[in-house]
Parts: C-alpha cells; structure tokens; sequence
C-alpha cells in the first residue's frame, strides 16, 4: 500500500510554499510579456536574444526563468500560454508520485492460493496478480516460481490465472494515437512481462500471456498445474509468494532521463489505484491535479490527461513547470530525488548530447519533451535557476526548437554570479 511518506512531511510546508510562489511566481504576467529584473537586464536582453527564431511562431512558444535563491521571476514570455507539453507532463507526475506514494514505494506482484493445501499438492487455483510494476520481467517471474517451489507444492489441481484487475483494462490512454499502443508504451495492464513482448512481438493480452509464461517455468521447476487463464482472484485468497520492484525513486530516473513513457503511466495509474482505489489513468491525473492545487501551483490553461505526454489533450504552461520545479527544489523531502531523477547535460539521458559544452555539461538538469506537435525542456541551471521552455508546431521543428532551447539555458549557465 501506500507509504504517504511525504504527504506528512510536505503538508506543515504547503501554506507557506503556496505564500512564497505566488509572491514570486504566481503574480499575474501580461501573455506575451517579458518580465525583465531590475538587477539583471543584461541576462533579460540575452534570453530574449536567445528566443529569436523565424522557424518558430511565438504565439506558440513560452519560456520562463526563476531564481532559486529568492523565488523571483527573472524573466517570463507567454508564461500562461497552454501548451502541449510532450514528456514534460512527467514532471507533474512524479510529484504526484512522491508526494502520494513516496521515494521508498515498490510495486509488488503476487501469488496467491485460492483453495487448500494438502502435503505437496495445492487443491485449487494458483493466481498471479499483477500491481502495475512497469519492470516486471521473466526473472521475476522466475523468483516468484522459485519461492512456490521452495514452499514443498508440487502440484497445482487447477489453472493459473492471470490477473490484472488492479488496473482498469483500458490499455491506451485518451488522445494518444493509434499507433502509439505497443511502440511508444507497453499496454497499460496491471499485468505485463517483458513490456508485453515475447519474441520480439506483441502479446493479444498481456495478463494471459504472463499466466502461460509463469505456469511454463513452474513445470521448469517441477511444478505441474492445470492450464493458463486470465481472470481475478475471489475473496480469501492468500497471499502465497510476493516480489517486488525497485524503489519508485530510482523508477523516476527511467521516467524522467530516460523519458520512458510506460513507466510513467503505470506510476500515474498506480497513484489512482493507491489513493483512491481506481486504478485508471483519469483516476490518477485527478489525484496529480489536487496535488498540485492544493501546493499553490497555477493550474490555468492546464490539464492532465496522462501521464507520459503523448495525449493530444494534454495543456501545461511555462509558470506551472515553472512553479513546480521551484516547489520541489524548496522542499526538502523532494528537492534530491526530483533533481537526481532529471536527465544531466552532456552526460545521462536525453539530454547526453545535448548542452554538452563548459559551464551546462554536468550542471543543467532537465526534463526533456518531444512529439511531431512540440518540443520542451524545463528543468535547473546548477543551483542557481528553474527554467521551463515549451514550443509547439504543425508540426514543430525540432532542431529549431533545440537550438532556441539550449541557447536559453546556456545564457542563464553563463551568466556571471
């Protein structure tokens, strides 16, 4: 179950977090404005600067920068324009991940015993019930069948079922394309293997194929039982075997540097199943979303519709990524996992080739974003600035985007302190 580790050590902060955003960040910008720093209008002109693109419309472009230090809004254009924000959706994730579930959540899979024991036979039906762990692999599998071994049960009189009732079974989630399902992520079951792959191909169902896979490698082990099956275990099952996955702060690195789409919707799923018993994307988007109102970040213009950022429908704003990576920096509970979950520049992630020269390489972390319709990066300059850029197009060009994007952030990186 959930830990809520951080809800308690984030709940004494949030009114004076929401207090200290919105005297920074939160006061209302004119769209389009550019908000320039008294002490610092040379680094205001150069950002601007850095914008300058024909290959981009700027009714389609935002860019936000902030001082770490004092909270202060350095420099802002279109800050409330809602934009597609491709992966950078993630980030509202993973605080809603942490602030509900904690860094030290692990998804679990488990067997469990529907009937009785007698000597080294189970009579009755063996159920592998998955909980949404994004990881989940044949050596698991493996583990699992191990410790049933290692029990003395020999035989199983009935089938082994596959269960992914821990989720909802819509396995795609709202405005995704069609040809996103099993190339950008894995089907959004409870209940996958190897993301859903065996031999290279897709699964029809990822719960009854991990039913046969798991019931191939018990009769590996000795282990005989009746055929595979996909369905859900009755009341008074108990719990026979259990695994479980790696800590959710080290799953955030693969979702946020790595970018990687399906842990990001387990994790969003997951949270709609932990707090409020629906393990359904809208579910979870609904839990993300109270989260971040309830911290102070400004939520108009956005909507959260899934949880990696390929949804169509997805809206986010320069001053919420913003406001977030400033809350996040100033709470202590989610100031190291959120910073070390980020891809690093020239080094790590997606962003290894990118901002690779002195004063970015090693110091910008960031979040990166991208679809055929926009371009994002939002993340730190060091300890010094949060920034967050988004660009979107029909479609967007991605080199142009890069470029206006890592121009930005090696202005703030060079700036003199």
């Amino acid at each position: 179950m959930a830990s809520g580790i951080l809800r308690g050590a984030l709940a004494p902060r949030s009114a004076s977090l929401a207090a200290a955003a919105a005297a920074a960040l939160l006061a209302p910008l004119a769209a389009g404005a550019t908000a320039a720093s008294d002490h610092a209008p040379v680094l205001v002109r150069g950002l601007a600067r850095a914008l300058r693109t024909p290959l981009l419309s700027p009714r389609e472009s935002a860019a936000v920068a902030v001082d770490l230090a004092t909270g202060r809004t350095l420099f802002a254009r279109n800050p409330d324009l809602a934009l597609e924000p491709a992966s950078n959706e993630k980030l509202a994730v993973a605080y809603g991940a942490l602030l509900e579930l904690g860094p030290d959540y692990r998804f679990r899979t488990a067997v469990l015993g529907e009937g009785r024991r007698e000597g080294s036979v189970w009579v009755g039906r063996l159920v592998l019930k998955g909980y949404g762990d994004p990881t989940l692999a044949t050596s698991g599998l493996e583990r699992l069948a191990r410790k049933l071994a290692g029990l003395g049960i020999r035989r199983v009189t009935g089938a082994i079922v596959g269960d992914d009732s821990w989720f909802d079974r819509r396995w795609t989630a709202p405005g995704w394309r069609p040809d996103f399902y099993g190339v950008e992520s894995a089907p959004l079951s409870a209940l996958v293997v190897d993301r859903g792959l065996r031999a290279g191909r897709l699964v029809r169902d990822p719960a009854l194929a991990a039913a046969a896979l798991f019931d191939r490698i018990l009769r590996r082990l000795g282990v005989q039982a009746g055929s595979a099956v996909r369905g859900a275990a009755r009341p008074g099952a108990q719990p026979l075997a259990t695994i479980r996955s790696q800590r959710l702060a080290l799953l955030l690195r693969l979702m946020d540097a790595d970018s990687d789409n399906f842990v990001a919707e387990c994790v969003l799923k997951e949270i709609g199943a932990e707090v409020d018993g629906v393990g359904s994307t809208a579910a979870g988007a609904a839990v993300v979303r109270r989260d971040l109102l309830a911290a102070g970040v400004p939520l108009a213009g956005v909507r959260i519709v899934d949880g990696s950022g390929l949804s169509r429908l997805d809206r986010a704003t320069a001053r919420e990524l913003a406001a977030l990576l400033l809350l996040c920096w100033r709470t202590p509970a989610l100031h190291a996992v959120v910073r070390d979950s980020l891809a690093v520049a020239g080094e790590t992630g997606t962003l290894e080739h990118r901002l690779v020269g002195p004063g970015t390489r090693g110091v910008v972390r960031g979040k990166t974003g991208t679809t055929d319709v926009a371009s994002a990066l939002s993340g730190y300059v060091g300890s010094r600035y949060a920034f967050s850029l988004l660009e979107n197009g029909h479609p967007v060009d991605w080199s142009a985007a890069h470029a206006v994007q890592d121009a930005f952030v090696r202005r703030l990186a060079l700036t003199p302190q």
